[in-house]
């Protein structure tokens, strides 16, 4: 390729794939009739049919491609335990109450925590081989503001959802990371990291063993309610259901209009370098923490699992742009925070679409009769993974009563939006904008 930052031997797919690869070995031909039928086999959906089978409910999950095209093999592998929940939240509904407002934000982080015990009791349960490890995140505070903001929130954090946080100044920050980039920082303990794909290929594997039937490249098109359920039109014939759960997330479309006006798909994009001298990579991130930033315009990090490169995302657009595009300002995001890393090339580019919610926080509930878990924001490992239960809990007892603080919260739109975010390039010109300001004049 034209551009140096690429080694010769560069792929435009995910570094993870390189372990386990979309698959299809576990599809079957979709039943007549199921008690249950889930739309969308990323995290959430398939979270949502082991649980039913687990229960005894019979199940089918829909993936319109290849089991785990998504972006449930295409994110960073970081695993939140709550720190980003509800950026922007208006608490709408509560606001004229503060103190009610302050109960309905704790509710949320303790589920927001309880998320992560989830992830990781699957993965123990199941036997999942997918590099889990709980090794804490440092979170870059971009200016001094943005650190005094965190440091404000840290008891917060700790007392609603035990999340171990505590703050690093600038004087300290090597200790988390070989740069003098951010403002000192906040750690988190209680958060982890995985191999996103492989923790997608145990899930399918765990969903398989508990009896769930999964179809590949069956598109759900069109969803008809009936007397008793629904019946739903697929690109392999008409599916019977008695409960329809819709769990596409980035990749809602017009299968559900409703759902789809109420979430902004934005890309997000990751680079993933040559492998590095043992102990170069070791020096960057001395404690094998994920590392995130107070940016509008963020970045996320971390070492692979196999500790021999740098796996880096963000926001390089907010929409989807070919790798001669994305990787380039990765790339050079990259080394604005490790100048050391000169010369490093770029093995493997790729993207995958994150939803947000207008609100920014996850959402699950019913609409239509249907089931849905979506929205979050940037950090779908754990909540996706975490809904998908919780949902399925809901169906297997027969309760219409939420289960959790996201369960049936108001999940708002914009006045004229359809789904097609036309506005982001002008959203991220914006955000980079603020970003200098704040730290180059405020």
């Amino acid at each position: 390729m034209a551009d140096s930052i690429f080694h010769k031997d560069f792929k435009a797919m995910p570094w993870w794939w390189e372990w386990w690869h979309p698959s299809n070995d576990l599809s079957q031909d979709p039943p007549k009739k199921t008690d249950v039928l889930v739309v969308g086999a990323g995290y959430g959906g398939l979270s949502t049919a082991l649980e039913l089978g687990r229960s005894g409910v019979d199940v089918t999950v829909l993936e319109r491609g290849d089991f785990g095209v998504g972006a449930s093999t295409r994110n960073g592998g970081g695993v939140s335990g709550g720190t980003t929940l509800g950026k922007g939240f208006s608490g709408k509904g509560v606001k004229s109450d503060p103190e009610e407002w302050k109960k309905v934000m704790a509710r949320m982080l303790a589920d927001a925590a309880d998320s992560l015990a989830q992830v990781q009791t699957v993965i123990e349960r199941e036997g999942i081989e997918c590099h889990w490890r709980m090794s804490g995140r440092f979170s870059g505070a971009y200016t001094q503001r943005h650190y005094n903001e965190q440091a404000a929130k840290t008891g917060t954090y700790n007392d609603s959802a035990g999340l171990g946080t505590y703050m690093i100044p600038r004087e300290r920050q090597r200790e988390e990371i070989a740069s003098d980039y951010y403002y000192g920082g906040m750690v988190v303990e209680r958060t982890g990291q995985l191999h996103p794909a492989l923790y997608y290929g145990g899930l399918l594997k765990a969903a398989s063993r508990a009896g769930a039937k999964l179809c590949a490249q069956c598109d759900a098109e069109k969803i008809e309610r009936k007397t008793g359920g629904f019946t739903v039109l697929t690109s392999k014939g008409p599916i019977e259901a008695k409960e329809v759960v819709i769990a596409t997330n980035g990749y809602t479309t017009d299968l559900t209009p409703t759902l789809k006006r109420r979430l902004v798909p934005v890309a997000s994009h990751i680079i993933a370098t040559e492998e590095l001298p043992e102990d170069l990579i070791q020096s960057l991130i001395p404690k094998n923490r994920v590392i995130s930033d107070t940016k509008r315009v963020l970045c996320y990090y971390r070492q692979s699992p196999d500790n021999k490169r740098v796996i880096f995302g963000g926001r390089a657009r907010f929409t989807q742009v070919p790798p001669e595009v994305s990787a380039p300002v990765l790339h050079r995001y990259m080394l604005d925070r490790w100048p050391q890393l000169k010369g490093t090339k770029v093995t493997h580019a790729w993207t995958g679409n994150v939803a947000f919610a207008f609100d920014f926080l996850p959402h699950m509930g019913q609409e239509q009769g249907m089931h849905y878990l979506m929205a979050c924001n940037g950090s779908g490992v754990a909540m996706m993974s975490y809904l998908g239960y919780q949902t399925a809990r809901k169906i297997a007892g027969g309760s219409n009563q939420p289960v959790n603080a996201f369960d049936g919260q108001e999940f708002p739109t914009m006045p004229g939006y359809s789904g097609n975010p036309w506005f982001l390039p002008l959203v991220g010109a914006w955000y980079r904008t603020r970003d200098w300001w704040d730290r180059h004049v405020a």
